[in-house]
């Protein structure tokens, strides 16, 4: 049987946050690790601060200080992320007590201790605590320490994390786990992530990307344990294998000038956000041409409306063909409900024929109704992760009636599920939400599975994509000029705001690569909010999009 990684945890206190906490009792369960040793941070005598003293350390930041209290104050995480746990309640290992030299930033773990770590002949150190590491410790096991680095290090260095992007205005939230080094920006990547900015709250940007960060530590010592050193550091290069040239400033604490533009900043847009909406409708609806061949239509300025009355929205357009009549399936969101349902009308190229119809509703909400044929049978997935399923539908009545066949994955909170057969096999698509917190939107699994009705396996890659740019499913995958082409969503300034197409390069059980070869933005129409599904088939071609609409 194969050994387990043996892993060591850093910490300078024992209260964590439970993101960390959530690593570790994974790890504790865990068939591929275990946790040998705690090595915790003597921590030296301190003096109490004078008033002045305290007065200059804390006068510049006392704006920052107060705002972050008023947000934790205002606004309930549930998770929430950074609540304090006790370590010893998760872990109960031998403990090591080490002593540091210190500088003004870093920390070096003394000689004598270095030995005495050596002793547990780990695989892998996690940094949970410590300042910036020096010396032996970052070789004290065969894998080194890993840590996390919650921002985007191309562009936002120093911290405090989550913070500037909020204060900045930025679209995407990075974060990275990485193998230290002397070098303190240059550590080995192991995984990096990007999420979308929620710009009007510090505490829900953080809490969100922490809770999706805490996968990736188990994720990745899974997979050296199963992939063994050579293969998984192989996998990894991709990430090293370019320059990375910082050109932001490094980044500190907001000052209080910072501050006071921030607020002010922010109270303006929530006062001209709540009057816009009192006259102002953001809604989904759909855009569609059809082409005199069989094709897909590219220009979108040429695109035709059918916009839904005021009270609902209409998005997630698939496409179905009937004895030459186009059936445009979707959802339906009316307002008063609270949840979507699936619906349908006939497209012609003159318009809507007849009415909206409503084909499915349940208990939970629904959207995305994405169809698959398989022989002769036409089979309709509905997005059901309020119901923590994938449900596969077939059709008894075309166009109306439905049935369900079979839930094809269980347990799960998978969104804009997406099938598609290749190289003998089925596919399938899924954002994929593993941490309660986390956002829907950054994490792109794949599934695939010998037949329609049989076991669905998880691929290795998991996940294929994280990033919030492309990750989100949007549309059929296309096959163009012999390739095919993923569409993604792009909702990194907003949900929806556009989408990617990338071309899928390599599909394996084993392995998984796309490229990506174009962006799409709503910028057609000075109306248009957002963009987030593409569909085609035979000579009809349909979008969705959002629009600001005059409320009366």
């Amino acid at each position: 049987m194969k050994q387990k990684l043996k892993i060591g945890v850093l910490i300078d206190q024992y209260q964590i946050s439970s993101w960390e906490n959530s690593i570790l009792q994974e790890l504790v369960n865990s068939p591929y690790a275990e946790i040998t040793v705690l090595v915790k941070k003597k921590v030296g005598k301190t003096t109490q601060d004078t008033f002045s003293q305290k007065l200059k350390k804390y006068g510049r930041v006392f704006l920052y200080e107060q705002y972050m209290k008023l947000e934790q104050r205002l606004i309930s995480l549930s998770p929430d992320a950074f609540e304090p746990k006790d370590i010893r309640e998760t872990l109960s290992v031998p403990e090591l007590t080490v002593e540091t030299t210190e500088t003004a930033f870093s920390d070096r773990v003394v000689e004598e201790d270095i030995a005495k770590i050596k002793d547990y002949k780990l695989d892998v150190f996690l940094r949970f605590g410590f300042r910036i590491l020096r010396g032996n410790i970052l070789k004290c096991s065969k894998y080194g320490v890993w840590s996390y680095h919650h921002g985007d290090n191309n562009v936002n260095r120093g911290g405090p994390a989550g913070v500037w992007e909020v204060i900045k205005g930025w679209d995407e939230t990075g974060v990275i786990l990485q193998i230290l080094t002397e070098d303190l920006d240059g550590g080995v990547k192991l995984f990096e992530s990007y999420s979308s900015t929620d710009k009007s709250s510090i505490q829900r940007n953080r809490n969100n990307y922490y809770w999706k960060a805490k996968s990736f530590i188990p994720r990745k010592l899974k997979e050296l344990y199963e992939m063994g050193e050579k293969d998984f550091f192989k996998s990894v290069s991709p990430l090293n294998n370019k320059p990375s040239i910082y050109y932001n400033e490094l980044f500190i604490t907001p000052g209080n000038f910072t501050m006071v533009k921030y607020i002010t900043k922010r109270v303006w847009h929530t006062i001209k956000e709540k009057i816009r909406e009192l006259f102002v409708l953001d809604q989904w609806i759909l855009l569609y041409k059809f082409e005199k061949q069989d094709k897909i239509s590219q220009s979108f300025f040429r695109f035709k409306r059918l916009v839904p009355p005021r009270d609902r929205f209409w998005a997630d357009p698939f496409i179905a063909v009937k004895d030459n009549k186009y059936f445009v399936f979707l959802e339906e969101y009316i307002y008063k409900k609270g949840k979507g349902v699936i619906s349908v009308i006939e497209l012609n190229e003159k318009g809507m024929v007849g009415d909206c119809q409503l084909v499915l509703e349940t208990d939970y909400h629904l959207s995305y109704p994405f169809l698959f044929e398989d022989g002769d049978k036409i089979y309709m997935i509905p997005e059901s992760a309020d119901n923590n399923t994938v449900e596969l539908y077939e059709c008894e009545e075309f166009p109306l009636k439905w049935k369900l066949k079979k839930v094809l994955l269980d347990n799960i909170s998978a969104y804009d599920a997406t099938i598609f057969q290749y190289d003998g096999k089925y596919w399938m698509f899924a954002n994929v939400r593993t941490n309660e917190g986390a956002s829907t939107w950054d994490e792109l699994f794949l599934f695939y599975a010998d037949g329609l009705f049989d076991e669905w396996k998880e691929h290795p890659m998991n996940p294929v994509v994280s990033d919030v740019k492309k990750a989100r499913p949007a549309g059929n995958v296309i096959e163009y000029q012999g390739n095919l082409y993923r569409p993604g969503q792009n909702c990194a300034k907003r949900y929806g705001h556009g989408m990617t197409l990338s071309k899928i390069t390599k599909l394996t059980e084993t392995e998984y690569e796309e490229m990506e070869e174009q962006s799409i933005y709503p910028n057609w129409e000075k109306d248009l909010l957002a963009t987030h599904t593409l569909n085609s088939k035979s000579r009809l071609t349909i979008i969705d999009a959002m629009i600001k609409r005059n409320r009366f």
